[in-house]
């Protein structure tokens, strides 16, 4: 059987209907204005977890790479793994908990750096580590400032970093954290944990331990605040042309990477009373013009959206009716050409 690929006639059919675009030049002018913004004390790290928020890991963090980013961030051991594999040699950071053998192994051989966020898992990785490597593996402490998701207290972090310190094959490259409400107009609770992170930092440097890196600031800090800038930053939304909120979109200059997009498969007109798809959750008030889309929840497109967004059509924003269908949903074009 022959793929699409092997038979170009099949791949054209195949783009007909719908599609993603993703837009490489504006993901080097994303990655420009922030390691702008950010200026030449501070690196740019590229989070492409998660095949780069959809994006194509390999392709973005190459684009990303050669624009000016300097680190990668992602979430599971087999995401880095994948990077190195496409023969990507940038340190790389893993963001998730590792608590196995097998993946301390695989780090260890591909040259990965993991995030530890307690005593016990840094005994695994000096433990596990013994049969792999001779040289000490680069490791990254992650202190809980009030995400209260991955990270050891930070009350108790400065003892934290003292037990790891101790720890053979273990060598402390960074101590971080992650801000909670850095997309919040209201910087209280983002300054709180800036002051954590600060007392930790005041602790760490009081016991003579020197750290190549310090980071916190996620996308929205970045734009936020230069003072969360450190020496890296770890940016993923506004990598891909998203802005965290509407207040910090004066801050630098991005572009949408990705771009999603279907034909118009079928044109109708209906008549006032007439029920639009599945429940007839949309009837019509009036005289309308339906545009059939060939995409659906299939693709991706979630059902819950279904009467509640627009669509570009022709450069106008056209209104999605009636319930979004597997395959298929509607629009309400009677006011564009």
């Amino acid at each position: 059987m022959l793929s699409w690929e092997q038979t170009p006639a099949l791949a054209t059919i195949r783009q007909c209907r719908a599609w993603v675009e993703i837009d490489l030049e504006a993901l080097q002018h994303n990655v420009q204005q922030l390691v702008q913004h950010v200026g030449p004390l501070t690196t740019l790290m590229a989070v492409v977890k998660a095949d780069a928020y959809g994006h194509g890991a390999i392709s973005i963090a190459d684009a990303a790479l050669a624009a000016g980013a300097r680190w990668l961030g992602v979430a599971t051991v087999p995401e880095g793994v994948e990077l190195r594999e496409a023969g990507i040699s940038e340190p790389i950071l893993i963001m998730g908990a590792i608590n196995s053998p097998e993946e301390v192994a695989a780090i260890a051989r591909w040259r990965l750096q993991p995030t530890l966020v307690s005593p016990k898992q840094a005994l695994v990785f000096s433990e596990a580590l013994a049969p792999h490597c001779t040289d000490a593996l680069p490791v990254h402490l992650k202190i809980d400032t009030g995400m209260s998701r991955l990270g050891f207290a930070w009350q108790q972090a400065a003892e934290f970093v003292q037990f790891v310190r101790r720890l053979p094959r273990l060598q402390i490259h960074s101590v971080y954290s992650h801000l909670a409400t850095a997309d919040d107009p209201d910087p209280t609770m983002m300054h709180r944990q800036h002051q954590r992170y600060e007392a930790v930092l005041t602790q760490v440097a009081a016991q003579n331990i020197t750290l190549p890196k310090r980071h916190l600031a996620n996308s929205a800090a970045t734009l936020a605040d230069p003072a969360l800038h450190y020496d890296m930053v770890r940016v993923g939304l506004a990598l891909y042309g998203l802005y965290p909120a509407a207040h910090l979109k004066p801050t630098v200059s991005l572009r949408p990477v990705m771009q999603v997009k279907a034909r118009i498969t079928h044109l109708k007109e209906i008549q006032p009373g007439t029920g639009v798809s599945y429940g007839h959750t949309f009837v019509a008030e009036r005289p309308m013009r339906i545009a059939v889309v060939g995409i659906g929840y299939a693709d991706g497109v979630p059902r819950a959206l279904s009467n509640r967004m627009q669509i570009m059509v022709n450069g106008q924003l056209a209104p999605q009716i009636g319930n979004i269908t597997m395959d298929q949903l509607m629009l309400d074009v009677t006011q564009i050409p």
